[in-house]
């Protein structure tokens, strides 16, 4: 579903400009809660996106007064089957693995509260930018439900001692403290996070695509593999990476102190 087809309802907005596509979740009253269908519609922007040539960006934001307050308690427990709580965790699942294997990089642009499953969406775009204001929280201890699957890409994205500290502890922490634990890149004041996010997109936008989705996938590789496996696969992705087009036309440009010209090959 594109910009051109989103009813005013749907939990998920989308809408494209400039190679940028701009996701926001549409279920304010509700924090942006990630209630089944919100879940699915993501996973369907994500399937679409990946086969999509001029998006070279995502932004993931919310609407309303918050980024993501987490799943939708009050969808599960009306719910209240173990088949369907392991249907909410497993579509979770492959909603944030999806945001990794995407070939463009996704920015997180955060405002209000990201918590519980706000959070580990958080954790898990590539990027992260947040307004002074906003709070982040894994507060899933204190209703005696263990964030067990933010824990995931928390665990893989700041150090050891901070991760646990939001997982044990489950208070809400500043974004300061979010940027100074490495869960987000940036704080801004409030008026400027819209320009903040826009910019790191359009800087992101400018480079060569193939190169971006090459050097995504190889992180994400081998970040938990040994050293030396790491450096065996890393080797062969950037011989790989040196005999495409793109690659050899921005050396060029550099040498001749012009403007490189991408085409993605």
């Amino acid at each position: 579903m594109t910009q051109n087809e989103n009813p005013a309802d749907s939990p998920v907005l989308r809408k494209d400009e400039n190679g940028v596509c701009h996701l926001t979740l549409n279920r304010p009253k509700a924090y942006n809660a990630l209630s089944m269908g919100c879940m699915e519609a993501l996973i369907a922007q994500f399937e679409a996106l990946s086969k999509d040539p001029d998006i070279r960006v995502v932004i993931i934001s919310g609407s309303g007064k918050g980024f993501c307050a987490g799943h939708d308690l009050k969808e599960m427990m009306g719910e209240g089957t173990e088949a369907f709580f392991e249907k909410t965790f497993a579509t979770c699942s492959k909603m944030m693995t999806l945001i990794h294997t995407l070939p463009q990089p996704v920015i997180a642009k955060i405002h209000g509260i990201a918590t519980a499953g706000g959070c580990q969406l958080v954790a898990v775009c590539d990027l992260a930018v947040a307004e002074e204001g906003a709070r982040f929280a894994t507060p899933g201890v204190n209703i005696g439900l263990f964030c067990s699957t933010p824990m995931v890409p928390l665990s893989r994205t700041v150090a050891r001692k901070h991760a646990l500290e939001l997982l044990l502890m489950g208070d809400m922490i500043s974004a300061q403290r979010a940027c100074e634990m490495g869960l987000i890149n940036r704080v801004t004041p409030q008026d400027e996070l819209d320009a903040a996010v826009l910019e790191m997109a359009e800087k992101l936008a400018s480079k060569s695509p193939l190169t971006l989705k090459i050097g995504k996938g190889a992180f994400y590789r081998q970040i938990d593999m040994t050293l030396h496996d790491a450096y065996d696969m890393c080797v062969k992705t950037i011989v790989g990476n040196m005999m495409t087009h793109d690659a050899q036309e921005g050396i060029s440009a550099f040498m001749e102190k012009r403007k490189p010209t991408w085409t993605g090959t």
